[in-house]
């Protein structure tokens, strides 16, 4: 069984008049341990697909399956609950709280979790380790370069211990030294800590660093590292 299981996943919206459908039909399959990137034109619902895995937005129909959990059926209290517990979301933007340091910003998931104090300084000081940062875990957003910003919201994306971490263009806001640098830390923590990992990219370099590459092409999800008889159903 898949870590995460898509199936038949449609989402529409409206836009005055007229209703634009972004995903129609999606099926895919994740694995545990995947490092997936998806590709493709402006508009073609990569990200309505990571808010949809993520528990933020809701599908039209269909189902998503996680780790066993039919997230699609939960109750908006409990896709809160699970989301704390499950998932990691790394912006593109770093949505740090300024007035927190490194370590409040990473510490800030744990805390919704049923930890000690022991427990959740732990995870904090083992995620800003992971990123390097543990030098910083004292300085201010504002004390930070945006290659360091970033690096604290991965920490923060890991802290949980996450199922799955989901990451909207992660280095899209970076010059392209610090992109690079965030690349190889989002490989290396993917094959050397397992964390399995779903991103939208706009650059193909970014996008081949993952172990799976998706491309949305005339609605469907073309893996770029397969066959077309292995192509991933979507829209």
């Amino acid at each position: 069984m898949a870590l995460v299981e898509i199936r038949n996943l449609t989402k529409r919206f409206r836009k005055g008049d007229e209703v634009i459908t972004p995903l129609e039909g999606v099926d895919l399959d994740v694995e545990p341990g995947d490092f997936i990137s998806l590709m493709g034109p402006s508009g073609t619902g990569k990200s309505t697909l990571l808010n949809l895995v993520s528990g933020i937005d809701r599908p039209d129909s269909g189902t998503i399956t996680v780790e066993g959990v039919e997230i699609t059926k939960l109750s908006r209290g409990q896709l809160a609950d699970w989301r704390s517990a499950n998932l990691g979301y790394i912006f593109q933007t770093h949505n740090l709280v300024p007035v927190l340091t490194a370590y409040e910003n990473v510490e800030l998931p744990a805390l919704l979790l049923p930890i000690s104090a022991a427990e959740r300084r732990k995870r904090v000081e083992l995620a800003l380790e992971a990123v390097g940062l543990t030098d910083r875990a004292d300085h201010y957003p504002r004390q930070l370069s945006g290659g360091q910003e970033q690096r604290v919201g991965i920490a923060r994306a890991i802290v949980a211990h996450p199922t799955v971490v989901v990451a909207d263009e992660p280095t899209g806001s970076l010059d392209a030294s610090t992109s690079e640098q965030i690349q190889v830390l989002l490989k290396r923590l993917n094959t050397e800590l397992k964390i399995t990992m779903l991103m939208v990219t706009h650059d193909p370099q970014v996008a081949s660093i993952a172990s799976r590459r998706l491309h949305l092409d005339r609605g469907q999800f073309i893996e770029a590292d397969r066959p077309a008889a292995h192509a991933v159903t979507g829209a």
